[in-house]
C-alpha cells in the first residue's frame, strides 16, 4: 500500500503543476512608461485593432490617478501577423464559413497580432 501512495502522489503533483503553467496567459498591455513632462506611454495587444486600442486604453486609464483621464498625444499601431493583414483577414473570412459548415472555428489570428501604442497624459 505504501509504495503505491508515492507515485500517485508524484502523478497528482505533476498534473498541478501542467494544470497551473496551462492556466497562465499573456499579458493585454504594458506597465506604463514615464517620460519626460508628465507624458506616459502604454502598449496593448490584441487579435484585432479595436481589442489592442482597448487594452492599451484600460492600461492608460489604470495609470491615471483618480479624477483625472488620459488624453492621448500619440498612438500608432503596428501589424505583428504570420501573413500581411489583408491576406490574413481573407484567411480569417474563409475559415468562419469553413467553420461554419464544419462545426469547428478555423482562425489563425494570434493574441500578439496588433499592437497598439499610446503616449499621453493624465488630465
Amino acid at each position: 500500500m505504501k509504495n503505491t501512495i508515492k507515485p500517485i502522489m508524484i502523478t497528482l503533483s505533476i498534473c498541478a503543476a501542467i494544470g497551473l503553467t496551462a492556466c497562465a496567459t499573456q499579458p493585454t498591455s504594458s506597465l506604463a512608461i514615464q517620460k519626460e513632462n508628465n507624458q506616459y506611454q502604454v502598449t496593448g495587444i490584441g487579435k484585432n485593432k479595436i481589442t489592442a486600442q482597448n487594452n492599451a486604453v484600460k492600461a492608460a486609464q489604470n495609470t491615471c490617478k483618480r479624477g483625472t483621464a488620459p488624453v492621448v498625444s500619440n498612438e500608432s499601431t503596428q501589424y505583428n501577423g504570420v501573413v500581411d493583414e489583408s491576406t490574413g483577414k481573407i484567411i480569417n473570412q474563409a475559415g468562419s464559413i469553413a467553420g461554419a459548415i464544419l462545426g469547428k472555428d478555423v482562425n489563425i489570428s494570434q493574441d500578439t497580432d496588433y499592437n497598439v501604442t499610446l503616449d499621453f497624459y493624465c488630465k
